[in-house]
């Protein structure tokens, strides 16, 4: 089990991929999304990472402006996504949003049938929630296997989210994104 690949997209590329992260892949390389935000720490998190996508699901690309009290750099990243992306189609931008008590710029857009969503913190990439729930979440299928990933995929396919898939099929009580933040301590 590599958690390191995920520093870079290029594993989306990989013989032993699949066809939506190859197409995945294809759509960033050719839009230079992760060229674009190269500043801002982007990192891919969510489910077509690990394999447990089902029609519809997005890209999520984690950024962080990295000075904490710079809001210079904020507005130069508004700025990045506004002037690169705005011309996508269903383009959106959320700014000075709140995601549990954090201030977050939230964007979201499609290309080429794929929905995107950068999710922005003064939070280093690594250190946000998406990207932790997707290494444990990674790490819990390494050690689960096959079966327990077509569970997972099946249980999104009726409508649940990825975390309370997980938390169901894991019998964890309580608010399920922050108890998988605590089945394993990474």
């Amino acid at each position: 089990m590599d958690i390191y690949k995920f520093n870079n997209i290029e594993y989306l590329n990989e013989e032993s991929s699949n066809q939506v992260q190859k197409n995945a892949y294809k759509i960033l390389k050719e839009n230079k999304i992760i060229e674009i935000l190269k500043e801002f720490e982007p990192i891919l998190a969510g489910t077509i990472p690990i394999e447990i996508d089902i029609i519809g699901s997005d890209l999520d690309i984690c950024c962080c402006w990295k000075d904490h009290d710079d809001d210079n750099n904020k507005e130069k990243l508004i700025s990045t996504i506004e002037k690169n992306f705005s011309s996508y189609k269903d383009f959106k931008i959320k700014k000075n949003h709140i995601v549990n008590g954090v201030e977050t710029i939230f964007s979201e857009f499609e290309i080429d049938g794929f929905q995107f969503e950068i999710f922005c913190q003064n939070i280093p990439t690594k250190q946000q929630n998406a990207y932790r729930h997707m290494i444990i979440e990674y790490q819990i299928l390494f050690e689960k296997g096959e079966s327990f990933k077509n569970d997972i995929i099946n249980l999104k396919k009726f409508g649940l989210k990825t975390e309370p898939a997980f938390a169901k099929l894991l019998n964890i009580t309580g608010n399920p994104y922050i108890e998988l933040l605590n089945y394993y301590k990474n």
